[in-house]
């Protein structure tokens, strides 16, 4: 059965599973109505659509007529259709243009999430600001032609800077676990170059991680691209780390992440979108990626809480995990924000309630020394 979460502080219930717009392409547009399909008999409800082939446009509106309610729709603003062929732009009347022409075809008078398309560097996200793209997005809003704003990228830094100074409300990013090692680069091909692989990697990027903690700490909801690399994280012998996963060992690992309400599982066909969807009904065992992951001959977790529940059960009954992940929220913001404080306050045991036993640690896959967090999320909550 479809999992659901709230999509940051949007308000929105989102299936845990969403839909990348890959497949629509497929068997000359025709598979738009068979995604559609299975989406809505399976409970999805979430889909991208940053596609600005018109074609495509319009077999996703033809597809949701008599539904549109049922689908939550995160469409990209400045993702445009020029001479023929795709085109990211920040000419402000092309986006205008390109966004009246996505609403025509798909024949809705709104977008859920209204995504401002791929912004990688620095630079380019103060063109988005001086140019007027963001007051433009602010102005759809306030129209309610799009309900709430969103930006993609596949940069850390660039993202952080966007959601605290633009009022990003969604942030569609590039999560796996190969990925979260790269450091934040303007050039999004160095995140699966295989020069970047070949010396042995140790522990996520922190400003990775200080990304996703901002998000969960501020409300911002992340929607995930490349779950799977492109497919290569599924396969031995492309897989950067050395080491196949399998499609629920990368959806677990990206829903285990701070902030992450939404895998957007890339499906050409039928089976693949089922076999995503099956995720929710799969098994603990299904779902464990510690396992696979402590085995890696090129990446090292050596001391970082991967929040894979491993050191369960605790004789005092704390989720270590959640114990971690808010002790992580609130050191990454140097405060307990509210939200942090009122989720941890509901648990049912505490940092202060560890004995000290032990016992955690010796299951850990990772080395982590979870005492010690224990007492630190004692120190930093007062209990």
């Amino acid at each position: 059965m479809m999992e659901y979460r709230e999509l940051g502080n949007t308000g929105l219930k989102a299936s845990v599973i969403g839909i990348g717009c890959e497949g629509f392409y497929e068997d000359d547009y025709k598979m738009t109505d068979r995604i559609i399909d299975t989406a809505e008999r399976l409970g999805i409800n979430y889909f991208d659509l940053y596609a600005s082939d018109p074609k495509v446009r319009a077999a996703v509106g033809n597809a949701l007529k008599g539904r549109r309610e049922k689908f939550l729709i995160q469409a990209h603003l400045c993702s445009v259709w020029k001479n023929g062929q795709y085109l990211r732009t920040r000419d402000l009347d092309e986006v205008k243009n390109g966004f009246e022409d996505l609403m025509k075809l798909l024949q809705t008078d709104y977008l859920d999430v209204g995504m401002i398309h791929y912004c990688d560097a620095m630079s380019d996200w103060e063109n988005i600001v001086n140019n007027g793209i963001l007051d433009y997005a602010r102005q759809l809003k306030a129209e309610g032609r799009i309900h709430h704003i969103g930006l993609s990228s596949h940069n850390p830094l660039v993202a952080e800077r966007a959601i605290k100074e633009g009022g990003i409300e969604v942030l569609m990013f590039s999560v796996n676990p190969c990925y979260d090692l790269q450091p934040a680069d303007e050039d999004v091909n160095k995140l699966w170059a295989d020069e970047a692989y070949e010396d042995q990697l140790t522990n996520i990027d922190p400003d990775r991680q200080r990304l996703y903690e901002t998000c969960q700490s501020l409300g911002v909801g992340i929607t995930v691209m490349k779950a799977f690399a492109g497919g290569d994280l599924l396969n031995a012998e492309l897989s950067p780390a050395g080491v196949a996963l399998t499609v629920n060992q990368c959806i677990s690992y990206c829903l285990s992440r701070p902030g992450i309400a939404v895998v957007l599982a890339g499906a050409k066909t039928i089976e693949q979108l089922e076999e995503s969807a099956a995720y929710c009904d799969a098994s603990a065992e299904e779902r464990d990626y510690a396992t696979a992951f402590a085995s890696f001959p090129k990446i090292n977790w050596t001391g970082h809480c991967m929040y894979c529940s491993h050191c369960a059960p605790c004789p005092m009954r704390i989720d270590v995990a959640s114990v971690t992940k808010f002790l992580n929220l609130a050191e990454a913001q140097g405060e307990v924000p509210e939200t942090v404080r009122e989720h941890y306050k509901v648990l049912e045991s505490h940092g202060s309630d560890c004995i000290g036993c032990g016992v955690c640690e010796t299951r850990c896959p990772f080395g982590v020394s979870i005492r010690e967090n224990m007492k630190k999320a004692a120190e930093v909550f007062g209990y």
